[in-house]
């Protein structure tokens, strides 16, 4: 198999010195098509001084290159879109991986549009064909097919899905290098965080047990009995795009193919009918119960156990047995 461009980038996420798992989990994907193709595992991150960059060695990265400033504190697209730039083009990779989150989906277009190449967005597989080049892998047409995509130019850059591969494994024998790179000049800066607001958004997508709610529910007020079965069982409010959209819930708390891929130990599904583009987003939870009125709701196809019920009566009842049980 020969070798298309010098190595394999992944592009890191980290806020506040913190890094997202994500990064872990592209780490360990790199280093598999590392050993098909021989190509070198790097990583790029920049954040604040404090920022244990060791632990991305000891993830599987060989060389980390790392952009140290106060102003990384806080993610900024415009400026880490700079920084990537630079590192790409002075390293010449030929595969470039980023997190399917949030900031991600802001930065990996940008950084594709700078450097001239093409991005393939959502990948729930990467695979290398026998030429060398990756083939990236993600659902479409509500997941009734997989597109197998290849990209002409390099790097060749795809983004994936927090949760979809395993994390590399920790290993604090690892050896690699820790390049500085010299920040780009901040003079042009379109934008400034002055301050940072307390955030009032969840993050579902490490929650072991997830309550979610859709189009079953009728009103806002009416989330509060599945706000207070979640916190009962210790997890986290969900919800189908429909109440999203219809504005009862923020978009936070959304699962499905355009919101959160989820994996929690417990996935109650309120009311839910199971559009194909949210079972995308949690068909493999550990255990799904599902609540219905509507024998024939596709939610049932994957539940673990179904209880046809109106959940204006199902879900007081199991608040109200849960509670008893806790009491005894």
């Amino acid at each position: 198999m020969q070798k298309v461009g010098k190595g394999i980038l992944v592009l890191a996420e980290q806020k506040h010195g913190k890094l997202h798992k994500v990064t872990y989990e592209l780490l360990g994907k790199a280093a598999e098509l590392s050993r098909k193709c021989g190509l070198p595992v790097w990583c790029a991150v920049a954040g604040p001084e404090e920022l244990s960059v060791e632990e991305l060695v000891f993830r599987g990265a060989q060389t980390v290159f790392f952009g140290a400033d106060k102003r990384f504190d806080t993610p900024d697209e415009l400026l880490l879109t700079r920084f990537f730039k630079q590192v790409v083009r002075d390293t010449e990779p030929g595969i470039c991986l980023m997190g399917a989150t949030s900031f991600g989906r802001s930065v990996a277009p940008r950084l594709a549009a700078a450097l001239g190449t093409g991005l393939t967005a959502d990948c729930t597989g990467l695979e290398l064909d026998e030429d060398g080049r990756l083939v990236q892998i993600r659902p479409a047409f509500s997941e009734n097919i997989l597109a197998h995509i290849k990209t002409d130019t390099l790097p060749q850059m795809a983004t994936v899905r927090y949760k979809e591969f395993p994390e590399a494994a920790r290993d604090e024998g690892r050896k690699g290098e820790v390049v500085r790179v010299e920040l780009p000049d901040p003079a042009d800066r379109l934008a400034e965080v002055v301050s940072e607001l307390k955030s009032q958004e969840a993050d579902i997508s490490d929650a072991e047990v997830i309550v979610a709610a859709g189009r079953g529910v009728k009103e806002a007020k009416d989330l509060g009995m599945i706000r207070e079965l979640a916190e009962l069982l210790g997890g986290q409010v969900g919800a189908s795009r429909a109440i999203v959209d219809d504005g009862l819930i923020g978009r936070e708390c959304q699962v499905g193919y355009s919101g959160s891929r989820v994996k929690p130990k417990l996935y109650i599904a309120c009311g839910i009918s199971g559009a194909p583009q949210h079972l995308a987003g949690m068909r493999e939870s550990g255990y799904i119960a599902a609540i219905n009125s509507d024998p024939s709701a596709p939610i049932f196809n994957i539940a673990d156990i179904g209880i046809c019920e109106d959940l204006y009566r199902a879900v007081p009842e199991l608040i109200r047995k849960i509670r008893a049980a806790k009491d005894k």
